[in-house]
C-alpha cells in the first residue's frame, strides 16, 4: 500500500518475455462486469525505465481504490501469483525528442504522478544532454497520500536541474520540508511563473485539476501544443 487507498502492483508477462514501453505510456487491463459485459481500465506504467522503448521485466502500476468499483474488486483482491488480461502500451504522454524548450513543468495529482516516476532516468539524461530543468509539482491531500514522495525527494537531491514541489491541499506535513507548498498545485504553478517562450507543461491526474490548470496556462499565453494533458477518471 502506497497510501491508505492506493496499491502498488507489479506484473510480469505470462510468456516470460520483456515488456517494452516509452516512459509516460499506459496499459489497459481487461475484465468483465458481474453481468458479463466486457470493460477495461487504463493504468500508467510506473516502472523506472532507462529510456525510450526500454524492455522491462516488471510492469508496475498504482491502483486507486474506488468504493464499489469493478476494477477495485478485481485488483484489490488479487493475490500474489494472480493473473489479469492486459494490452498495451498505449499513449503519447511522453517526453518528445523534438522538444527544444529549456524547462519542463510536470504537474500531477494522485496516481497521476506515476508516469513521471517512469521518466526519472530519462529526465536525468535530458538535464545532462540538453541542460534543461524540471519542476515536479505534485498535489496530495496530506503526507500519507503522497505517492513515491521519498523517491522524488531523493532524486531531486541527487539531480541538479530537478526540483520537487509537494503541494498539500488539506493538511501540511507535521515536519515541513523545503519545497513544500500549502495549497493546490495551481499555487505552485503560479509561483513558478510559466514562461511562454521556454516552458512545456505536462498535466496528469484529476480532471478538474487538469482543466483548471490548462485554462490558467492558456490564459497566461502558453501555446496549446506546449500543454500536454492526461486525465485520470475514476470509473465504477
Amino acid at each position: 500500500m502506497l497510501a491508505p487507498a492506493v496499491r502498488h502492483m507489479a506484473f510480469e508477462r505470462a510468456d516470460g518475455l520483456p515488456f517494452a514501453f516509452i516512459p509516460g505510456q499506459f496499459i489497459q487491463i481487461h475484465f468483465n462486469y458481474e453481468d458479463g459485459k466486457p470493460t477495461k481500465r487504463s493504468y500508467s506504467v510506473g516502472t523506472v525505465a532507462q529510456g525510450d522503448a526500454t524492455p522491462i521485466s516488471l510492469i508496475e502500476i498504482a491502483v486507486s481504490y474506488v468504493d464499489g468499483g469493478a476494477a477495485t474488486a478485481l485488483l484489490g483482491n488479487l493475490e500474489v501469483g494472480g493473473t489479469v488480461d492486459a494490452s498495451g502500451p498505449f499513449g503519447r504522454f511522453c517526453l518528445m525528442d523534438a522538444d527544444t524548450n529549456s524547462r519542463y513543468l510536470l504537474v500531477a495529482t494522485g496516481t497521476g504522478v506515476t508516469p513521471y516516476r517512469a521518466m526519472l532516468p530519462l529526465i536525468a539524461r535530458l538535464v545532462q544532454s540538453r541542460g534543461c530543468t524540471f519542476e515536479l509539482i505534485y498535489g496530495a491531500r496530506n503526507e500519507a497520500d503522497l505517492l513515491y514522495g521519498e523517491e522524488f525527494a531523493a532524486f531531486a537531491e541527487a539531480t541538479p536541474g530537478f526540483r520537487f514541489h509537494p503541494c498539500f491541499s488539506r493538511e501540511p506535513r507535521a515536519v515541513p520540508r523545503p519545497g513544500d507548498v500549502h495549497g493546490r498545485v495551481q499555487v505552485a504553478l503560479q509561483t513558478l511563473q510559466p514562461d511562454i517562450e521556454n516552458d512545456i507543461v505536462y498535466l496528469c491526474g484529476n480532471p478538474d485539476m487538469v482543466d483548471q490548470s490548462f485554462a490558467m496556462l492558456k490564459e497566461a499565453g502558453l501555446p496549446v501544443p506546449h500543454i500536454r494533458r492526461e486525465k485520470y477518471i475514476s470509473s465504477r
